[in-house]
């Protein structure tokens, strides 16, 4: 049968190449990395089977240009291919969306030798980190102590830490943002390099043992008298702000269609279960209060998912004031992505809390989206503060 839902995915109106590559990501979601995310949930091991799978289809190079080794296809089927692989896995989805969070900015803001040292190596199956949370900061970027100290022989002297850093400890190239020391200003300080995995100095502190996405690995970092070549420095320095917010405008889309992915699911998952389950001699669904239960969660999820392939044409388009709009799709999809998860695990009701079915973990995995890239509260704040009059 076919739902508003699935005729809300036609809106997306892809090319034809897209289109096929779109399919082939679902099937390999639906056949192969679904099947195994319960297993990968348990024992909090490194998915490598999905990512193989994953670059055995060229997935990487989806949204690397086609001059450093990539087919350079549209932010909207890259959008559309994290929901896919995070509806069938969530820490297989983060793990692969982080690599476009991290390495984007080369892309963007990169040098011509930059590029080439560093993109081939992602088209080609490679990961990528974006290191910026500190203990001392969250959700307000200036307050980081990482530094970074020019030395005369054309190095960068990086001291520091990072907490909380997805990719961390297996990702070829991790772009690191800190505070060029010869700056005083702490938001015009704020400068981008990017990391080659074994430096000298890099160091992994811990793996967090955490609530969800328990598959894809968080680390804390720590660098010590690391050195890197000033030729990594992205942009120059001082432009770290300016490459973070760009960063964080496409990252936080990327993440609400990560979110959806989670929702999608546990929709679907209530679904199936409230047509199968009997009370009372009648099928849970044909209940007239679970039905608007239903109706405002489609509803909701139709809007949410539209407004996910409005901002992605946006950035196909060329836009590049949309930052509002990247930040209430990442509150409203991520805040989504939990209740309609709450509301699965209370239709399923006691087999809800169990871990036979798969609306506990998809519960657990939703949390997070709220927390990270911006917590729901300073997106919130941001859009509020938008409608300001100067």
């Amino acid at each position: 049968m076919t739902t508003v839902l699935d005729r809300l995915d036609a809106e997306l109106d892809l090319p034809e190449d897209e289109a096929m590559v779109l399919e082939q990501v679902r099937v390999l979601a639906r056949d192969k990395i679904a099947p195994r995310a319960a297993d990968y949930d348990a024992s909090g091991e490194y998915p490598a089977d999905n990512i193989a799978d994953m670059n055995a289809l060229g997935m990487n190079a989806m949204f690397v240009p086609e001059a450093y080794g990539g087919i350079g296809l549209s932010y909207s089927v890259y959008l559309a291919c994290v929901r896919e692989i995070s509806k069938a896995c969530a820490s297989t989805g983060i793990i692969w969306a982080t690599n476009f969070h991290g390495m984007k900015p080369v892309m963007d803001f990169g040098t011509e030798q930059q590029k080439r040292r560093i993109l081939p190596t992602i088209a080609e199956g490679g990961l990528g980190a974006l290191c910026i949370t500190e203990p001392t900061a969250g959700s307000d970027a200036t307050g980081m102590k990482t530094r970074f100290t020019p030395a005369d022989n054309a190095e960068v002297v990086v001291q520091g830490g990072k907490i909380f850093i997805s990719n961390g400890n297996v990702a070829d190239h991790l772009l690191v943002f800190g505070k060029w020391s010869e700056i005083d200003d702490p938001k015009g300080a704020i400068t981008a390099l990017v990391v080659d995995k074994d430096t000298p100095g890099l160091g992994i502190l811990r793996k967090e043992d955490k609530m969800g996405h328990r598959a894809a690995p968080t680390v804390a970092l720590s660098f010590e008298e690391m050195r890197v070549p000033r030729a990594n420095v992205l942009g120059e320095p001082g432009e770290g702000l300016k490459i973070l917010l760009a960063s964080l405008n496409k990252s936080r889309p990327s993440v609400a269609a990560h979110a959806l992915g989670i929702a999608r699911a546990a929709f679907e998952d209530a679904v199936d279960y409230i047509n199968g389950r009997e009370q009372s001699g009648r099928r849970i669904v044909e209940f007239q209060g679970i039905q608007f239960t239903l109706a405002d969660l489609a509803t909701d999820l139709a809007m949410c998912e539209a407004w996910l392939w409005r901002v992605g044409r946006m950035v196909d388009g060329g836009a590049t004031d949309f930052g509002i709009e990247a930040s209430m799709l990442k509150m409203r999809g991520s805040d989504l992505a939990m209740r309609i998860a709450d509301e699965a695990v209370q239709l399923h009701g006691g087999y809800g809390y169990c871990r036979d079915y798969r609306v506990e973990r998809l519960m657990r995995d939703a949390k997070i989206t709220q927390i990270w890239e911006g917590t729901n509260q300073i997106h919130r704040q941001l859009i509020g503060r938008h409608f300001a009059r100067k």
